[in-house]
């Protein structure tokens, strides 16, 4: 009983100390929390720059010059916390007043459109805006264009997105097409920061 006592006592006094016990490291991980509550953990993803000709290691590829000019640049950043992700895209060189379909992809660029895979989604159902990360965009008089999608779920820390893809169409929102945008054109692989 007196062992129990001193245990209370000990997490009473632990309760003030600010820090709090990251619930996925159990192990007694702490990450300190910000004015606003949210924790320092979290996963956060960047890539891009002047998209090139695929190559093996190339991390930001362009696959139809016809659609993506040379010179085009696309940066991106993906970030997420315990309950929320937010993703932006952002390109410049790009073909001017047109529309591309964009997305999270579960797997690196390579030298193939298809090495980046499926789509990257929350929930293994059905492919959506919700289930899914979308970014499409349409390109200003200059080529140039930003997006941001936040969704309302966070990346998984084992298997976060790898890369984004730009296709050659706007994401088909209903139906059984939903989620298809075309042949892929360009890609940015996301790495750790």
């Amino acid at each position: 009983m007196r062992t129990l006592g001193v245990l209370v006592a000990a997490l009473l006094l632990c309760a003030g100390c600010g820090d709090q016990v990251d619930a996925q490291h159990p192990a007694g991980h702490r990450s300190g929390a910000s004015a606003s509550g949210a924790t320092d953990a979290g996963i956060r993803l960047a890539g891009g720059g002047t998209l090139t000709a695929p190559a093996q290691r190339a991390s930001a590829i362009v696959y139809d010059t016809a659609l993506v000019p040379a010179g085009a640049e696309v940066t991106v950043t993906a970030e997420s916390g315990a309950v929320l992700s937010t993703s932006t895209v952002t390109a410049k060189g790009m073909l001017p007043a047109r529309a591309y379909g964009v997305h999270l992809h579960v797997n690196p660029c390579g030298p193939e459109p298809d090495d980046a895979g499926p789509h990257y989604r929350h929930a293994h159902t059905h492919a959506s805006a919700e289930n899914e990360v979308w970014l499409d965009f349409t390109t200003d008089a200059r080529g140039g264009a930003t997006a941001t999608a936040t969704q309302d779920w966070a990346f998984s820390p084992g298997r976060p997105p790898r890369s984004l893809v730009i296709h050659a169409e706007p994401t088909r929102t209903a139906g059984a097409e939903a989620g298809n945008a075309g042949p892929r054109v360009a890609c940015v692989t996301l790495v750790q920061r």
